[in-house]
């Protein structure tokens, strides 16, 4: 039988760690100084800097309700991260404190959460193809999500989950929960996609697929680029094909040519027609132009009606980003002949790229408030929730603003470039570790059943040692 005689138990998590003196538990949020069980992590308390050296707090609560606008009343916000957990579900949460703002009294319930279900949705800022709709995801060889539905301009991941978490191969399971970490602490990590396509992503930060550095994100879609630079080569080309994996376009039969009054150039491609100027499936997804598997943009041309077109027209192929470009005049039997573009359509080329944002990776946490989250705050769950939908509650994390789902539950979303660093951990059940912040009127508090018995003054909490104080700016900058 294990030998506990000179350890001391961990209540904060479902592990119950026995814990040596000088050790830590299993999460290095606690652990045993002289036979005390102490919490190592300083609170953050989360401040906005200003030229008087003072600080302001992101979030204010209003007379009617959360207003939103910055608050002016306090110089800090107490935010979760290092708070210590509030399980098990009957115990109050590690801090419940108080203040006056403007006038109001409020109540910031401060915790953090142990999330099983919890995950990543990651955006990639690319046309380039990553893979297939429902394409497994693997990290460290393990399955840990797929690729989900692409999204304009971007290609998309949904990593972790409860399944993953909790797999039956508790090696997946603790593979997920180290990507989860790596990921909402910015930190870089290597995916592989099924089908051969390796990825280096890290939040915040260009991703890189097969070695090769993405530095824009397309403009639009075919269609759109078309749209938005009809007026820049109306005179200096006859016809303009924007490559796009998803809807390429054609200028002069685009609505855009038409307004224009631009001549019909009579080409003709390949794909689907939509309407006039848009076309569908011209090629395969792939790492070539626009997305697609092209190196050689007159394959999705057909030809030419000799009835509408003439030599010497001027034809512009572009990508959607400007990256690939090329230039063809067409000779006497109508055939493309590739041609150095003309010092008056340089510019217009380069102006596509100029407008493309720089391609990165953003990373969003995705968890809900369960059980023991909300039974932390009150002793009516329910109530909590309600409050939380009608928006007299106000749900931060690490001071964050945060997405709350709509439905059933409270499902939080957040950008994990907005927390300060070292916000997340874990326990090895495994599950990711995340602070989780209330804030409301505390006469709305005491109304949902909170842990009145509980609430402490905030400047009682501020003056204590172990804190750690974050700049807004610091996060800013680093956003």
């Amino acid at each position: 039988m294990k030998d506990v005689s000179a350890k001391i138990r961990c209540e904060a998590c479902p592990i119950r760690c026995w814990i040596a003196d000088g050790q830590t538990g299993a999460c290095d949020r606690y652990g045993n100084s002289g036979g005390t069980l102490v919490r190592l992590d300083p609170v953050t308390i989360l401040g906005r800097a200003r030229e008087d050296g003072h600080a302001m707090v992101p979030f204010a609560i209003g007379a009617d309700g959360w207003a939103g606008e910055l608050l002016r009343g306090r110089d800090d916000f107490l935010t979760a991260i290092g708070a210590g957990t509030t399980y098990p579900d009957y115990k109050p949460a590690p801090f419940i404190v108080s203040a006056d703002v403007e006038g109001v009294d409020t109540v910031t319930v401060v915790t953090e959460g142990i999330f099983s279900y919890c995950g990543v949705k990651v955006k990639i800022d690319t046309d380039r193809h990553v893979g297939d709709e429902r394409s497994i995801v693997r990290f460290e060889g393990h399955d840990v999500g797929h690729v989900t539905t692409t999204e304009y301009g971007s290609q998309m991941l949904s990593l972790g989950g409860v399944a993953h978490l909790t797999s039956a191969d508790r090696n997946e399971g603790l593979a997920t929960m180290r990507l989860l970490i790596a990921m909402c602490e910015g930190e870089r990590v290597e995916l592989d996609v099924e089908g051969g396509t390796h990825l280096e992503l890290a939040a915040g930060q260009a991703p890189v697929i097969d070695g090769e550095l993405e530095e824009r994100m397309r403009v639009g879609c075919g269609s759109a680029t078309i749209g938005m630079f009809a007026t820049t080569w109306q005179h200096v080309v006859d016809e303009v094909v924007v490559v796009d994996e998803h809807i390429t376009g054609v200028l002069t039969e685009h609505q855009a040519g038409a307004v224009l009054g631009m001549r019909p150039s009579g080409i003709r491609m390949r794909g689907r027609r939509s309407t006039p100027g848009r076309y569908f499936g011209i090629a395969r997804p792939g790492s070539g132009w626009g997305g697609t598997d092209l190196t050689d943009p007159l394959t999705i041309v057909a030809g030419f009606d000799a009835k509408v077109a003439w030599p010497g027209l001027r034809l512009l192929m572009t990508s959607t980003t400007g990256a690939d470009s090329a230039y063809f005049v067409l000779d006497e039997e109508l055939r493309p002949v590739p041609t150095d573009p003309p010092t008056d359509v340089v510019p217009t080329i380069t102006r596509i790229g100029e407008n493309c944002e720089p391609a990165l990776t953003s990373v969003l946490f995705v968890a809900g408030a369960g059980g023991s989250l909300r039974a932390g705050v009150t002793t009516s769950p329910i109530s909590l929730t309600r409050s939380v939908r009608s928006g007299r509650t106000r749900v931060t994390m690490g001071g964050a603003p945060v997405y709350v789902w709509p439905g059933g539950g409270i499902m939080v979303m957040v950008d994990v470039t907005r927390i300060p660093p070292g916000s997340f951990g874990h326990v090895p059940t495994p599950a990711i570790v995340a602070p989780l912040e209330f804030t409301l009127p505390s006469v709305d508090y005491a109304a949902l059943g909170g842990h009145v018995g509980a609430i402490r003054p905030a400047d009682d909490v501020l003056a204590v040692d172990d804190v750690r104080r974050f700049a807004l700016t610091e996060l800013d900058a680093g956003a």
